[in-house]
């Protein structure tokens, strides 16, 4: 048996319309809860040079493409601190150069939350590697919304002890640190 509900607004227990009908047809859903926000996305411009061998260095994300709710500081202390609680999907390329042709031996990629690592992208090498690496990963993260902050860190072990530097560039985006809310 078939049946026909015919109205013209639905709404929560609190008199929030969910979605409303304006007779013809054409229905407009509320889509105040269903933002993935805050979101962001920031990167290096330019080369950041002179980081020492076997150094965990933070990566300084200086430029935003986006950045929804002003939550990533691009300026002091380059990290992404969300102002509402939930998951996180986070993600990172960082772009790096051993500055001396074939002798990498490790890199590693690492998210921060608080002051600790989270996730970590490993590379090591049984022989040596060209000189540049883009390693890159993503993870899901949990923020409180009120103190947790999120940053990006970078080191690379050379055969040589010779510096590293982080390759930025505002076109091409070669390092890179993004996020965003995930509805649950």
């Amino acid at each position: 048996m078939a049946g026909i509900l015919k109205v013209d607004k639905y709404q929560d227990f609190n008199g929030n319309d969910i979605m409303t009908s304006d007779g013809s047809g054409n229905i407009t859903i509320n889509t105040t809860g269903l933002k993935n926000t805050p979101a962001f996305y920031a990167y290096l411009t330019g080369d950041q040079t002179g980081n020492g061998d076997d150094t965990n260095v933070k990566v300084q994300m200086n430029t935003e493409l986006f950045d929804t709710d002003n939550c990533f500081d691009n300026s002091t202390n380059y990290r992404f601190t969300p102002t509402t609680a939930g998951k996180y999907f986070l993600s990172v390329q960082v772009n790096v150069d051993s500055t001396t042709t074939s002798n990498l031996r490790a890199t590693d990629v690492r998210i921060y939350k608080n002051g600790s690592a989270i996730a970590v992208s490993n590379n090591n090498f049984t022989e040596n590697m060209s000189r540049i690496l883009s390693p890159s990963y993503s993870v899901i993260a949990d923020a409180n919304g009120t103190s947790d902050y999120f940053e990006v860190y970078a080191q690379l072990n050379t055969n040589n002890s010779s510096s590293f530097s982080i390759l930025g560039n505002s076109i091409e985006h070669r390092t890179f640190f993004s996020g965003y809310k995930i509805l649950t």
